[in-house]
Protein backbone atom coordinates (compact mmCIF):
# COMPACT_ATOMS: atom_id res chain seq x y z
CA UNK A 1 0.00 0.00 0.00
CA UNK A 2 1.54 3.10 -0.71
CA UNK A 3 2.15 6.17 1.92
CA UNK A 4 -0.57 8.59 0.48
CA UNK A 5 -3.29 5.80 0.83
CA UNK A 6 -2.59 4.82 4.21
CA UNK A 7 -2.26 8.64 5.10
CA UNK A 8 -5.78 8.82 3.64
CA UNK A 9 -6.98 5.99 5.52
CA UNK A 10 -5.59 7.07 8.90
CA UNK A 11 -7.04 10.47 8.40
CA UNK A 12 -10.18 9.24 7.43
CA UNK A 13 -10.18 6.80 10.74
CA UNK A 14 -10.18 10.20 12.92
CA UNK A 15 -13.51 10.17 13.78
CA UNK A 16 -15.74 12.77 16.40
CA UNK A 17 -15.94 9.99 19.03
CA UNK A 18 -13.03 8.91 20.49
CA UNK A 19 -14.14 5.21 20.89
CA UNK A 20 -14.48 5.40 17.03
CA UNK A 21 -10.79 6.63 16.55
CA UNK A 22 -9.56 3.99 18.75
CA UNK A 23 -11.50 1.01 17.12
CA UNK A 24 -10.45 2.27 13.75
CA UNK A 25 -6.87 3.64 14.37
CA UNK A 26 -6.07 0.37 15.96
CA UNK A 27 -7.54 -1.93 13.12
CA UNK A 28 -5.97 -0.24 10.38
CA UNK A 29 -2.76 -0.35 12.13
CA UNK A 30 -2.81 -4.09 13.43
CA UNK A 31 -5.24 -5.63 10.17
CA UNK A 32 -5.89 -3.79 7.18
CA UNK A 33 -2.93 -4.71 5.71
CA UNK A 34 -3.70 -8.30 5.73
CA UNK A 35 -7.70 -7.45 4.55
CA UNK A 36 -8.42 -8.76 1.14
CA UNK A 37 -8.93 -6.03 -1.62
CA UNK A 38 -12.86 -6.49 -1.50
CA UNK A 39 -12.40 -6.16 2.32
CA UNK A 40 -10.14 -3.16 2.29
CA UNK A 41 -12.88 -1.96 -0.28
CA UNK A 42 -15.59 -2.73 2.36
CA UNK A 43 -13.59 -0.65 5.21
CA UNK A 44 -13.24 2.31 2.96
CA UNK A 45 -17.30 2.07 2.23
CA UNK A 46 -17.71 1.54 6.15
CA UNK A 47 -15.77 4.87 6.48
CA UNK A 48 -18.17 6.73 4.85
CA UNK A 49 -20.96 5.90 7.31
CA UNK A 50 -21.85 8.60 9.54
CA UNK A 51 -20.13 8.61 13.46
CA UNK A 52 -23.44 7.51 15.16
CA UNK A 53 -24.62 4.71 12.78
CA UNK A 54 -20.96 3.47 12.93
CA UNK A 55 -20.81 3.39 16.46
CA UNK A 56 -23.70 1.40 16.66
CA UNK A 57 -22.47 -1.08 13.96
CA UNK A 58 -19.34 -1.18 16.14
CA UNK A 59 -21.03 -1.91 18.92
CA UNK A 60 -23.24 -4.60 18.13
CA UNK A 61 -26.73 -2.37 18.59
CA UNK A 62 -27.66 -2.22 14.72
CA UNK A 63 -26.33 -4.16 11.92
CA UNK A 64 -25.12 -3.09 8.52
CA UNK A 65 -27.39 -3.18 5.71
CA UNK A 66 -24.48 -4.90 3.26
CA UNK A 67 -22.93 -8.52 3.64
CA UNK A 68 -19.46 -6.94 2.83
CA UNK A 69 -20.27 -4.17 5.67
CA UNK A 70 -21.23 -7.00 8.45
CA UNK A 71 -18.15 -8.98 7.55
CA UNK A 72 -15.91 -6.28 7.67
CA UNK A 73 -17.71 -4.97 11.24
CA UNK A 74 -17.01 -8.48 12.47
CA UNK A 75 -13.15 -8.38 11.64
CA UNK A 76 -12.79 -4.95 13.10
CA UNK A 77 -14.76 -6.13 16.45
CA UNK A 78 -12.69 -9.48 16.64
Amino acid sequence: MDDRRLERLRWRCRRGLLELDVMLQDFLAQRYACLTSPEQQAFDLLLETPDVTLLAYLQGDQDPPDKELVEIVAKIRQ
